[in-house]
């Protein structure tokens, strides 16, 4: 089907191109084990003509390589259509400050807010949902009354709209800030995704900022003028679904005044989903009022050329609705009229979201969303948002160079780099709920199984958790022991998830699920005792005395059944079932060091001791059975000589501080793995040549005093600034021939890459 005013154009010179054919996903509701089948503080304005100025000095920045072009060169999206933006006027490659991300983070917000540019330059490509659907921004600046294009690739009755040349790409731990130059003039576009460390309300907000900030580069005045727009494919993955807006001005006590323009799917049913996206909910779309600002909602045929000829918009709402999305594709616009623009920057605000009531629903209940319990309506939150920006800038500014310092500290340059990538990854896959007015943080495994909250996602993701925020790990845990404590779960080992498909925690209390027993129980424990190491003292003893039944259960299921672990599937799934393996040993043993940290904090110590002996005394006896025959490494299983793998499940013990692994067994994994490196990377074990990023980080943190904590870092960094598959950071890929491995990607597993800063305090 043809998109009118949508069609697709060719890439300006220099852009990257479409996502790969992998972007478009599994089937939906495939499980993993089937993809593997079907694989085989300045001011406002510095968030964006001082973006990148009011962060710390960037680490070592990178030329965009020919190679990366050429290898992602085609055109853009999936709709059709050959016209739209045009060469660039310089050539000049694009900067990128401190790396080429494999996808752009643009509104990364929470499992439905979760936009991505799946290329290295905006002009001539489509924004995306994580799963390579279109979901269609368009940017146009008018700069003495001729247009340019900056974002997206719209079709405006025919004419080639010439691309503003893009300067560079800077991308932080909460921001994505593009440069563009054209015809004397300066443009500054900045997504900002907050995070929000320790603050409930702020991180609750499901919306995300984007500003323009726009100056003369030559020293002349310019008449300039912005246009954006978004299409209804923000609210739905199936285009034919009807969609109904509304238009309204909005102000708060305290907050900013705006125009919102929103729109909902009409009719659809709650609490499930289409394509990953939720088939209910609102998408949120407003612009700070200032003066010269006009908006319109309707037909992109209409819209857009209106824009562009009239030098304004008609402040008017398209009455034939509801209507399909792909029914004369409505667009919701706004246009910003800034006057004669010099030296002094100029600025347009918008946000961006996706609100939903209820948000999930737990045992059949449905839950609210956290941001419920301090605001009475969208319309109060986001009014409350758009007058947060500067307070926002600031707090997110420094964390920004937070991660940077701390990251560069602990792994150096390409570290923080991939620091900077992870975070808004990381947390966009959560959401916080309120559960009986108390709060809750639900996780969906993004992109393998759509599980809830699914431990052994959670667990690799923990170190983010641990090292910025550990209440916020806390209210992650909290549903899992709930489930296991009073929801019905049925077996003596921890569950695997709280339901199968986001956002329905329907939970098992059949027992049918995909069982992990060592695995989850021990995960439980571990990411218990990182919590209890983070929290205070009054709250680590308040979290191990209220849940202190289940986990001592769970321990001593580990005590019957971590040493030698039989027949069982654990968070590997995709390489399969394993017996008797030395890694998932390893993290059963570490696991009951935790138990003994957890009874320390409950004040148990007669349990503190007793676990803290059988783990000394375990991992004794897994040195023996885990060593190779030939004695300088270790193997994959027990039974299985001159095999080996990453022994990633190391590092609890450093960063509990257990200190059972012997140092010369870490000595002599690390001296190995440099033997077994590939140009992008360490396999995950002798069977394949892929590997999973997190656990490399987690690796090249227990391993942090070796050389091969230098080589994990680069390797690392090297997959995801040159991969040519443009999609959302993947965990999961080929050392050999630097590509995903499957359709594993956008998960939040990728906080695992935090490993080396959680055990650098």
């Amino acid at each position: 089907m043809t998109h009118r005013n949508n069609d697709v154009a060719p890439p300006v010179a220099g852009s990257d191109g479409p996502p790969t054919t992998a972007a478009a996903g599994p089937e939906p509701g495939m499980s993993r084990r089937g993809l593997i089948r079907w694989t085989g503080a300045a001011g406002v304005v510095g968030l964006g003509a001082a973006g990148a100025g009011m962060l710390p000095g960037v680490a070592g920045s990178a030329q965009a390589a020919s190679a990366d072009a050429a290898a992602a060169a085609g055109s853009t999206g999936a709709k059709g259509g050959t016209s739209g933006g045009a060469a660039a006027p310089h050539p000049a490659a694009t900067v990128f400050d401190p790396i080429r991300p494999p996808s752009v983070p643009l509104a990364v917000r929470s499992p439905y807010l979760s936009a991505w540019l799946p290329s290295s330059n905006s002009a001539g490509t489509w924004p995306t949902f994580w799963t390579g659907r279109i979901m269609a921004m368009t940017g146009i600046a008018q700069i003495d009354g001729v247009p340019f294009l900056f974002l997206g690739s719209p079709n405006i009755d025919g004419q080639v709209l010439r691309g503003m040349a893009q300067r560079s790409l800077t991308t932080t731990a909460t921001r994505s800030v593009f440069l563009f130059e054209a015809a004397g003039v300066e443009l500054t576009v900045t997504f900002l995704s907050p995070v929000e460390p320790g603050d409930l309300r702020r991180q609750s907000v499901p919306l995300s900022y984007l500003t323009a900030d726009v100056r003369s580069a030559d020293g002349a005045a310019h008449d300039v003028k912005l246009y954006f727009d978004i299409s209804g494919e923000w609210a739905h993955a199936d285009s034919g679904t009807s969609i109904g807006w509304a238009a309204e001005q909005v102000s708060g006590a305290g907050g900013g005044s705006l125009t919102s323009l929103s729109f909902s799917p009409d009719g659809t049913k709650t609490l499930a989903e289409n394509g990953d996206m939720a088939t209910w909910g609102t998408v949120v779309w407003s612009a700070t009022n200032r003066s010269g600002l006009t908006w319109q909602i309707g037909a992109d045929t209409a819209v857009r050329p209106a824009a562009l000829t009239d030098g304004k918009l008609a402040g008017s709402v398209d009455s034939r609705q509801p209507r399909a999305i792909n029914d004369a594709w409505p667009v919701f616009a706004f246009h910003f009229d800034l006057g004669r623009v010099r030296a002094s920057a100029q600025q347009a605000v918008l946000s961006v979201g996706h609100v939903r009531e209820p948000a999930v629903s737990y045992l059949g209940t449905p839950l609210p969303p956290l941001w419920k319990s301090y605001w009475a309506s969208w319309q109060k939150m986001a009014a409350f948002f758009h007058g947060d920006l500067t307070t926002a800038a600031t707090r997110t500014a420094a964390l920004d160079r937070k991660v940077r310092t701390e990251a560069t500290a602990a792994g150096g340059a390409k570290y923080a780099a991939l620091c900077a990538l992870a975070l808004r990854q990381a947390y966009g896959a959560t959401e916080l709920v309120s559960r009986d007015g108390a709060p809750w943080a639900l996780l969906k495994e993004i992109s393998s199984d759509g599980n809830v909250s699914s431990i052994d996602v959670t667990y690799p993701a923990m170190p983010v958790f641990a090292w910025a925020d550990p209440g916020y790990l806390a209210l992650l845990l909290a549903p899992m022991l709930e489930y296991a404590e009073h929801g019905g779960w049925p077996k003596e080992f921890a569950e695997h998830d709280l339901g199968s498909s986001y956002p329905n925690a329907a939970g098992h209390n059949d027992g049918n699920e995909e069982d992990m027993p060592v695995e989850e129980s021990a995960n439980m424990l571990l990411m218990t005792a990182a919590y209890l190491k983070g929290a205070s003292a009054s709250d680590a003893k308040a979290f191990a005395t209220t849940h202190y039944t289940i986990l001592k259960q769970w321990a001593d299921y580990l005590v019957a059944n971590a040493l030698d672990p039989g027949f069982q599937n654990q968070t590997d799934d995709f390489t399969g079932f394993i017996g008797h393996s030395a890694n998932l040993a390893l993290k059963g043993i570490l696991a009951l060091g935790a138990m003994s940290q957890v009874a320390a904090a409950a004040g148990n110590a007669a349990d503190r001791t007793r676990y803290l002996g059988v783990a000394k005394d375990y991992i004794g006896q897994w040195v023996g059975k885990a060593q190779d025959t030939t004695p300088d490494h270790l193997k994959l299983a027990y039974d299985q000589p001159g095999t080996w793998s990453l022994k990633y499940n190391g590092y609890p013990d450093t960063l509990l501080g257990l200190g059972l692994v012997p140092a010369s067994v870490a000595a002599e994994e690390a001296a190995w793995y440099l033997t077994q490196a590939n140009p992008y990377g360490i396999p995950l074990d002798v069977r394949h040549a892929y590997t999973k990023g997190d656990w490399e980080m987690w690796t090249a943190a227990w391993l942090r005093d070796h050389p091969v904590s230098g080589y994990l870092i680069d390797s690392l960094y090297e997959f995801a600034h040159t991969t040519p598959t443009r999609v959302p950071f993947t965990d999961w890929y080929d050392t050999v021939n630097d590509k995903p491995s499957g359709g594993f990607q956008a998960r939040p597993v990728v906080g695992g890459i935090f490993a080396l800063l959680s055990v650098a305090r």
